[in-house]
Protein backbone atom coordinates (compact mmCIF):
# COMPACT_ATOMS: atom_id res chain seq x y z
CA UNK A 1 0.00 0.00 0.00
CA UNK A 2 1.35 3.37 -0.96
CA UNK A 3 -1.58 5.73 -0.36
CA UNK A 4 -1.90 8.64 2.07
CA UNK A 5 -1.23 8.19 5.77
CA UNK A 6 -2.62 10.16 8.71
CA UNK A 7 -0.22 10.61 11.63
CA UNK A 8 -1.18 11.98 15.05
CA UNK A 9 1.45 13.48 17.32
CA UNK A 10 3.21 14.49 14.12
CA UNK A 11 4.99 17.60 15.37
CA UNK A 12 7.76 15.92 17.34
CA UNK A 13 9.36 12.71 18.52
CA UNK A 14 8.21 9.42 17.02
CA UNK A 15 5.35 11.02 15.06
CA UNK A 16 7.72 13.47 13.36
CA UNK A 17 10.14 10.66 12.52
CA UNK A 18 7.28 8.63 11.01
CA UNK A 19 6.25 11.58 8.83
CA UNK A 20 9.79 12.12 7.62
CA UNK A 21 10.23 8.47 6.70
CA UNK A 22 6.89 8.34 4.92
CA UNK A 23 7.78 11.45 2.94
CA UNK A 24 11.11 9.90 1.91
CA UNK A 25 9.14 6.88 0.70
CA UNK A 26 6.99 9.15 -1.46
CA UNK A 27 3.76 8.82 0.50
CA UNK A 28 1.34 11.68 1.08
CA UNK A 29 1.00 12.54 4.77
CA UNK A 30 -1.63 14.24 6.92
CA UNK A 31 0.08 15.67 10.00
CA UNK A 32 -2.08 16.15 13.11
CA UNK A 33 -0.88 17.71 16.35
CA UNK A 34 -2.04 20.31 18.87
CA UNK A 35 1.20 22.33 18.57
CA UNK A 36 0.57 24.43 15.45
CA UNK A 37 4.02 26.02 15.32
CA UNK A 38 5.96 22.77 15.63
CA UNK A 39 3.51 21.11 13.25
CA UNK A 40 4.24 23.68 10.57
CA UNK A 41 7.97 23.26 11.13
CA UNK A 42 7.65 19.51 10.69
CA UNK A 43 5.56 19.94 7.54
CA UNK A 44 8.21 22.22 6.03
CA UNK A 45 10.92 19.68 6.88
CA UNK A 46 9.21 17.20 4.57
CA UNK A 47 10.20 19.20 1.50
CA UNK A 48 8.21 18.54 -1.64
CA UNK A 49 6.11 15.72 -0.17
CA UNK A 50 2.36 16.05 -0.58
CA UNK A 51 1.16 16.99 2.91
CA UNK A 52 -1.52 18.69 4.93
CA UNK A 53 -0.95 19.95 8.48
CA UNK A 54 -3.98 20.18 10.78
CA UNK A 55 -3.67 21.54 14.33
CA UNK A 56 -6.06 19.55 16.51
CA UNK A 57 -6.49 18.18 20.03
CA UNK A 58 -6.82 14.42 19.50
CA UNK A 59 -9.01 14.04 22.59
CA UNK A 60 -11.82 16.17 21.13
CA UNK A 61 -14.31 14.10 19.12
CA UNK A 62 -15.86 16.78 16.90
CA UNK A 63 -12.49 18.32 16.11
CA UNK A 64 -11.01 14.94 15.24
CA UNK A 65 -13.93 13.99 13.04
CA UNK A 66 -13.49 17.23 11.10
CA UNK A 67 -9.70 16.86 10.92
CA UNK A 68 -9.82 13.32 9.54
CA UNK A 69 -12.44 14.33 6.97
CA UNK A 70 -10.30 17.33 5.95
CA UNK A 71 -7.22 15.13 5.59
CA UNK A 72 -9.01 12.52 3.48
CA UNK A 73 -10.50 15.16 1.20
CA UNK A 74 -7.20 16.97 0.72
CA UNK A 75 -5.18 13.82 0.02
CA UNK A 76 -7.75 11.80 -1.90
CA UNK A 77 -8.50 9.26 0.81
CA UNK A 78 -6.49 7.44 3.45
CA UNK A 79 -4.68 4.10 3.39
CA UNK A 80 -2.88 4.30 6.70
CA UNK A 81 -3.07 5.69 10.22
CA UNK A 82 -0.33 6.01 12.83
CA UNK A 83 -1.52 7.08 16.28
CA UNK A 84 1.59 8.55 17.84
CA UNK A 85 0.05 11.31 19.98
CA UNK A 86 0.75 10.70 23.65
CA UNK A 87 1.53 12.48 26.90
CA UNK A 88 2.77 12.09 30.44
CA UNK A 89 1.31 14.17 33.26
CA UNK A 90 3.40 14.97 36.36
CA UNK A 91 0.33 14.38 38.54
CA UNK A 92 0.22 10.80 37.27
CA UNK A 93 3.79 9.93 38.25
CA UNK A 94 3.05 8.98 41.87
CA UNK A 95 1.93 5.88 43.79
CA UNK A 96 -1.60 5.13 42.60
CA UNK A 97 -3.25 6.25 45.85
CA UNK A 98 -1.67 9.69 45.37
CA UNK A 99 -2.41 10.09 41.66
CA UNK A 100 -4.58 13.08 40.91
CA UNK A 101 -7.88 12.07 39.30
CA UNK A 102 -7.66 14.91 36.79
CA UNK A 103 -4.17 13.84 35.80
CA UNK A 104 -5.26 10.22 35.34
CA UNK A 105 -8.20 11.24 33.16
CA UNK A 106 -6.10 13.73 31.18
CA UNK A 107 -3.61 11.04 30.21
CA UNK A 108 -6.35 8.60 29.22
CA UNK A 109 -8.09 11.31 27.18
CA UNK A 110 -5.05 11.87 24.97
CA UNK A 111 -3.41 8.44 24.89
CA UNK A 112 -6.43 6.14 24.70
CA UNK A 113 -9.41 8.27 23.70
CA UNK A 114 -7.21 10.05 21.14
CA UNK A 115 -6.23 6.72 19.59
CA UNK A 116 -9.86 5.59 19.53
CA UNK A 117 -11.03 8.80 17.84
CA UNK A 118 -8.33 8.83 15.18
CA UNK A 119 -9.05 5.23 14.23
CA UNK A 120 -12.84 5.56 14.49
CA UNK A 121 -13.03 8.42 12.01
CA UNK A 122 -10.39 7.00 9.68
CA UNK A 123 -11.96 3.53 9.41
CA UNK A 124 -14.56 4.38 6.74
CA UNK A 125 -11.74 5.59 4.50
CA UNK A 126 -9.57 2.55 5.24
CA UNK A 127 -12.30 0.01 4.64
CA UNK A 128 -13.13 1.66 1.31
CA UNK A 129 -9.91 0.44 -0.26
CA UNK A 130 -7.95 -1.49 2.35
CA UNK A 131 -5.40 -0.03 4.69
CA UNK A 132 -3.26 -0.37 7.77
CA UNK A 133 -3.42 0.97 11.31
CA UNK A 134 -0.33 1.25 13.48
CA UNK A 135 -0.99 2.27 17.05
CA UNK A 136 1.84 3.42 19.27
CA UNK A 137 1.63 2.14 22.83
CA UNK A 138 4.59 1.49 25.13
CA UNK A 139 6.31 -1.31 26.96
CA UNK A 140 4.39 0.15 29.92
CA UNK A 141 1.35 -1.49 28.33
CA UNK A 142 3.09 -4.88 28.40
CA UNK A 143 4.54 -4.98 31.89
CA UNK A 144 4.52 -2.94 35.07
CA UNK A 145 6.87 0.04 35.13
CA UNK A 146 6.13 1.02 38.71
CA UNK A 147 4.94 4.54 37.86
CA UNK A 148 2.30 6.29 35.80
CA UNK A 149 -1.07 4.74 36.56
CA UNK A 150 -2.82 6.67 33.80
CA UNK A 151 0.04 6.21 31.35
CA UNK A 152 0.24 2.47 31.98
CA UNK A 153 -3.53 1.99 31.85
CA UNK A 154 -3.84 4.03 28.66
CA UNK A 155 -1.08 2.15 26.87
CA UNK A 156 -2.47 -1.19 27.98
CA UNK A 157 -5.79 -0.04 26.57
CA UNK A 158 -4.16 0.82 23.25
CA UNK A 159 -2.69 -2.69 23.07
CA UNK A 160 -6.10 -4.29 23.70
CA UNK A 161 -7.86 -1.93 21.31
CA UNK A 162 -5.42 -2.88 18.56
CA UNK A 163 -6.18 -6.56 18.98
CA UNK A 164 -9.89 -5.80 18.77
CA UNK A 165 -9.37 -3.81 15.55
CA UNK A 166 -7.45 -6.69 13.99
CA UNK A 167 -10.30 -9.06 14.74
CA UNK A 168 -13.12 -6.75 13.67
CA UNK A 169 -11.68 -5.33 10.47
CA UNK A 170 -9.25 -7.89 9.07
CA UNK A 171 -11.96 -9.34 6.84
CA UNK A 172 -12.50 -5.88 5.36
CA UNK A 173 -8.88 -5.56 4.32
CA UNK A 174 -7.69 -3.44 7.23
CA UNK A 175 -4.72 -4.60 9.29
CA UNK A 176 -4.02 -3.29 12.80
CA UNK A 177 -0.73 -3.68 14.64
CA UNK A 178 0.78 -2.04 17.69
CA UNK A 179 4.33 -0.79 18.25
CA UNK A 180 5.45 -0.67 21.88
CA UNK A 181 8.56 1.48 22.21
CA UNK A 182 10.86 1.22 25.17
CA UNK A 183 12.52 4.36 26.47
CA UNK A 184 13.04 6.64 23.46
CA UNK A 185 14.89 9.93 23.08
CA UNK A 186 11.95 12.28 22.49
CA UNK A 187 10.68 15.52 24.04
CA UNK A 188 8.22 13.41 26.03
CA UNK A 189 11.10 11.76 27.92
CA UNK A 190 12.78 15.08 28.67
CA UNK A 191 16.16 14.47 27.05
CA UNK A 192 17.25 11.77 29.48
CA UNK A 193 20.47 11.26 27.50
CA UNK A 194 21.70 14.58 28.93
CA UNK A 195 21.71 13.11 32.46
CA UNK A 196 24.49 10.48 32.25
CA UNK A 197 23.84 8.92 35.67
CA UNK A 198 20.10 8.53 35.13
CA UNK A 199 20.73 7.24 31.61
CA UNK A 200 23.20 4.67 32.99
CA UNK A 201 20.70 3.40 35.55
CA UNK A 202 17.94 3.34 32.97
CA UNK A 203 19.92 1.45 30.35
CA UNK A 204 21.28 -1.09 32.82
CA UNK A 205 18.06 -3.06 32.30
CA UNK A 206 18.30 -2.92 28.50
CA UNK A 207 20.45 -5.64 26.87
CA UNK A 208 21.57 -3.18 24.15
CA UNK A 209 22.57 -0.68 26.87
CA UNK A 210 21.10 2.38 25.19
CA UNK A 211 17.77 4.07 24.61
CA UNK A 212 16.07 4.21 21.22
CA UNK A 213 16.10 7.02 18.70
CA UNK A 214 12.74 8.05 17.20
CA UNK A 215 13.70 6.90 13.72
CA UNK A 216 14.22 3.35 15.00
CA UNK A 217 10.61 3.25 16.16
CA UNK A 218 9.42 4.94 12.97
CA UNK A 219 11.16 2.31 10.86
CA UNK A 220 9.10 -0.46 12.44
CA UNK A 221 5.87 1.54 12.20
CA UNK A 222 6.41 2.30 8.51
CA UNK A 223 7.28 -1.31 7.78
CA UNK A 224 3.94 -2.33 9.28
CA UNK A 225 2.19 0.13 6.98
CA UNK A 226 3.83 -1.26 3.87
CA UNK A 227 3.40 -4.20 1.50
CA UNK A 228 6.11 -6.32 3.13
CA UNK A 229 3.83 -6.59 6.19
CA UNK A 230 0.71 -7.46 4.16
CA UNK A 231 -0.02 -10.57 6.27
CA UNK A 232 0.91 -9.07 9.65
CA UNK A 233 -2.22 -8.36 11.67
CA UNK A 234 -3.00 -8.06 15.36
CA UNK A 235 0.64 -8.11 16.46
CA UNK A 236 2.07 -6.28 19.45
CA UNK A 237 5.71 -5.53 18.73
CA UNK A 238 8.08 -4.30 21.43
CA UNK A 239 10.84 -2.07 20.07
CA UNK A 240 12.88 -1.80 23.22
CA UNK A 241 16.39 -3.15 22.75
CA UNK A 242 15.36 -6.38 24.46
CA UNK A 243 14.19 -4.80 27.72
CA UNK A 244 11.02 -6.91 27.91
CA UNK A 245 13.05 -10.10 27.49
CA UNK A 246 14.83 -9.72 30.79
Amino acid sequence: MTGPVLVTGAASGIGRAVCQRLARDGRAVALLDRDAALLDETRRSLGDARTIAIPVDVSQAAAMEAAVAQAAEALGGLQGVVTSAGIFDPGDLRPLADVEVDAFEHVLAVNLRGTFLAVKYALPHLTAGGGAIVTVASTAGLRGHGFGAGYTASKGGVVALTRLLAMQYGEQGVRANCVCPGFTDTPLTGGVQHDPEFARRLTSGIPMRRIAQPDEIAGVACHLLGPDASYVNGQIIAVDGGATVV
